[in-house]
């Protein structure tokens, strides 16, 4: 990475210029922005928040597994709160063309619940948490590090494997984003 004008941009002033929060504000902090394994200076979320020692490592490793192994516990857990919170049920039939000319009686359950009711407002604060831990999840495994990244991945699956073996699923293959 030179520091030579690029595009009229000159990067050492941009990067020179640019401030943690505390200390020199002329020091490069740069991210990695491939794979490693590492526990020196590994910066976790937050300004000084800093993996330094192979113990705050294994520590951060099983806070973190536990903490992918609760958002898919929470995933499940919404899951069953929203069908047990449905309030109404409506059956409609209708007839459909059977075999030989024949006519066949079609019958659909159509589900639903009330906007304000404390089962919708559970679950939306419910989406909140989970929508702001699967935002912290993927940023730590955006640190690069091998071993979160290592957490992450078994504690998704020990999570899946925990509580999702009783639902029925139907897997989406398009699905890559939870």
């Amino acid at each position: 990475l030179g520091h030579a004008p690029v595009a009229g941009l000159n990067l050492r002033r941009i990067f020179s210029s640019h401030s943690h929060g505390g200390g020199d504000s002329n020091m490069m902090m740069m991210m990695p922005m491939t794979f490693y394994f590492g526990f020196k200076n590994v910066e976790l979320l937050f300004s000084g928040l800093a993996i330094n020692t192979a113990g705050e490592m294994a520590g951060t490793f099983v806070a973190v597994f536990l903490l992918v192994m609760f958002y898919e516990g929470l995933k499940i857990a919404r899951e069953s709160l929203l069908r047990k919170s449905q309030v109404s049920i409506w059956y409609n039939s209708m007839p459909v063309p059977g075999p030989n000319g024949t006519i066949l009686m079609e019958t659909h359950k159509t589900v639903g619940q009330q906007m304000l009711s404390f089962p919708h407002l559970l679950q939306t604060v419910l989406h909140i948490i989970q929508v702001v831990i699967s935002y912290f999840l993927m940023l730590i495994f955006m640190i690069y590090n091998g071993y979160l990244c290592i957490a992450v991945a078994a504690g998704a699956g020990t999570g899946y494997f925990l509580f999702s073996w009783k639902k029925a699923v139907v897997v989406d293959i398009t699905d890559h984003c939870h």
